[in-house]
């Protein structure tokens, strides 16, 4: 008897920082609003779709953004608000179902397959998600309903925003043959020429091509997009709380080549790593670090922690060190950065012999998610707090 199909949401908040700006800050809204850093080496984090319309985007330099559009409204990040929202609407992913997996503050798979006799089917669920999203948090999330991960993300960016899609089994390679191929997961825009100067433009193209002259062309890691274009996609999804790694990745729509900015990425991806490790009761003791560039090879550096750890500070440390490492190696611009750790303890013990200044570490962590927890609109900025204490590098804003 073969297993019945699987019911996968994505889900996916519009315009995440950028819209927790408009709701707070009425006067905002229908405004072009960007989210992130001023100066020099300023970078946008997220930019309103009212900005969007301008070719302004994330992860671009803030310089050019307001070049592009001069009447943009430039603010600072605010990472306590934004993790307070987060937390409230993976809560309400969590009442459809235990198989959430996060992949940032504002998007993550849910699988619904075993929801259906409760709560109905997936277009059902998916409705109430965004019900519950919009009058309980005054956000817009995009949910795309599909039988596997790669699908749903595809749907939930179909029409967005405010986005319901929905892509059955049935005639699956069909339905994906016309998408260009910037729609599949982890090709960007420089990537794509490439592709396209093979004559692979749209995912009917890679569904026709050898795999092995795939490999040929692009490396290795590029052989499951042959499958993904098929529409095939047998990952499940993994619940932090009982998954054995947690991480945190970020692609980029055009390579990055400055340090300094992709410093600052990874201390943002740090820090969520560790306020999920606390929030789910987990200690690491591996990280591991992960770069790819535009060509699509793609590099690990790991490093294993003697005493396992959920300190934002000790986990900052080893992966600046790590990523530090490796610009000395041979630095060249990068298309995704990614940090994960693993190796996770869950049983709650303290080891005998850590530093003493873990206790003031883990005293500042629990301080900082108590507070964040109960005034969620405080402005907390553990970013500063880490870098100064750490002797960083990256420059301080």
């Amino acid at each position: 008897m073969s297993r019945p199909p699987r019911t996968i949401l994505h889900c996916d908040l519009d315009a995440f920082f950028a819209s927790v700006e408009q709701l707070d800050d009425p006067s905002l809204r229908g405004r072009p609003v960007l989210v992130g850093g001023v100066g020099a080496r300023g970078v946008v984090a997220a930019a309103s779709y009212e900005a969007r319309e301008f070719g302004c985007r994330s992860a671009m330099p803030t310089s050019t953004a307001l070049r592009l559009c001069p009447h943009a409204v430039m603010v600072p990040g605010r990472g306590a608000r934004y993790s307070e929202l987060s937390r409230r609407f993976m809560a309400i992913l969590e009442e459809a179902s235990p198989l959430v997996q996060p992949l940032s503050l504002d998007e993550a798979f849910v699988d619904v397959t075993g929801s259906h006799r409760l709560l109905g089917d997936g277009i059902t669920i998916a409705t109430e998600i965004r019900r519950r999203t919009l009058e309980e948090l005054g956000l817009v999330v995009s949910v795309g309903v599909a039988p596997n991960k790669f699908v749903a993300k595809i749907a939930s960016d179909l029409e967005k925003p405010d986005a319901l899609v929905s892509i059955g089994a049935e005639g699956l390679a069909q339905r994906l043959a016309t998408l260009p191929i910037e729609r599949m997961w982890g090709i960007g825009r420089k990537s794509a020429d490439a592709f396209r100067t093979q004559g692979l433009r749209t995912f009917a193209d890679l569904q026709k091509i050898d795999p092995e002259h795939l490999v040929m062309l692009f490396g290795e890691s590029s052989r499951r997009f042959h499958q993904l274009a098929h529409g095939i996609d047998d990952r499940p999804v993994v619940s932090e709380r009982i998954s054995k790694s947690i991480g945190q990745e970020r692609t980029f729509s055009e390579d990055i080549s400055d340090r300094e900015v992709l410093g600052d990425i990874l201390l943002g991806e740090v820090e969520q790593v560790a306020e999920r490790l606390r929030r789910t009761g987990a200690r690491a003791s591996r990280v591991t670090l992960k770069i790819r560039f535009g060509d699509f090879e793609t590099i690990t550096r790991s490093r294993t922690i003697d005493q396992p750890t959920e300190s934002t500070r000790t986990l900052w440390e080893l992966g600046r060190s790590i990523f530090e490492g490796w610009c000395h190696e041979g630095f060249q611009p990068v298309r995704l950065l990614g940090f994960s750790v693993a190796g996770l303890d869950r049983s709650g013990q303290v080891g005998l012999f850590e530093e003493n200044g873990s206790d003031r570490d883990r005293a500042i962590d629990e301080t900082t998610d108590a507070i964040i927890e109960r005034f969620g609109s405080s402005a907390i900025s553990r970013a500063r707090a880490v870098r100064r204490g750490s002797n960083s590098a990256s420059r301080e804003k």
